[in-house]
């Protein structure tokens, strides 16, 4: 009996380690608004829920380093899953930043406590209108339901580094740009307009002083941009979100 509560207990903390490395750096689980007593409580309280539905796991290991070993491999699985999710929330500050100097708030950074570094205004603010969407349309319930699923897939002490998870990450890296920039799309579109007005003006009006018009010009005309694609930007998120979704699953059968 005592062997049986103490293979319980070896399995609750593996679990416990991969549940935590997921909610260090995760975006809405990951931020530093949030308590640590309330991540390391909420992450027990799901490992409390995960061990039974495992089934009977044995886990060999001779000695403690063997089972240090497990632990990081459990922990690199989390860490992975989070990264996965927190490159896919990184292309908001990609857009951010191309939006921002396009209509001339590339010089106006703000700070981010998550992170302790400078953020692009537009990017956090974008950042923090997705992350409540996110919440809305319950992704924090389908990440979790990833992270159960992987044991599934991955169980314990099943984690390999391979050539093609290696491959997947930069594919993921890559696509994080595309993504930023897709999204900053409809405002490079309006800048260049914007300019190309000026410039015809400015041809046509030689008196005007165009650049203190442009300025505020090209702030007015970025802003009313990003809310007449509100509706459409949206969509664009939840489809993000599904392949974020679908990265997830991605990293976790090349882990094998």
């Amino acid at each position: 009996m005592s062997a049986l509560l103490s293979d319980r207990f070896v399995i609750l903390l593996l679990v416990l380690v991969r549940m935590s490395a997921l909610f260090v750096v995760t975006p809405v689980f990951g931020r530093r608004e949030m308590p640590s007593y309330l991540k390391i409580g909420f992450a027990f309280f799901c490992s409390m829920i995960i061990v039974p539905l495992l089934g009977d796991v044995k886990l060999e290991y001779q000695h403690v380093y063997e089972f240090a070993v497990i632990v990081a491999r459990e922990f690199l699985v989390g860490i992975i899953l989070g990264f996965v999710s927190f490159l896919v929330f990184s292309a908001l500050y990609v857009a951010g930043q191309i939006i921002d100097i396009q209509i001339g708030f590339g010089m106006v950074n703000v700070l981010d406590p998550t992170m302790n570094t400078q953020v692009p205004l537009m990017g956090n603010f974008i950042y923090i209108l997705t992350t409540l969407f996110f919440l809305m349309m319950n992704g924090h319930h389908v990440l979790l339901a990833a992270l159960f699923k992987s044991y599934s897939i991955l169980p314990l002490n099943s984690f390999v580094m391979s050539e093609q998870l290696v491959k997947n990450m930069s594919t993921i890296f890559v696509e994080v740009f595309v993504i930023g920039f897709k999204i900053s799309i409809p405002v490079l579109a309006a800048a260049l307009l914007t300019e190309v007005a000026l410039g015809i003006l400015s041809r046509t009006v030689p008196q005007m002083n165009v650049f203190v018009v442009g300025i505020p010009l090209k702030i007015g005309i970025g802003l009313l941009t990003l809310y007449l694609m509100f509706p459409v930007f949206f969509r664009i998120m939840a489809a993000t979100f599904d392949k974020m979704y679908i990265y997830i699953d991605v990293i976790i059968k090349s882990m094998l």
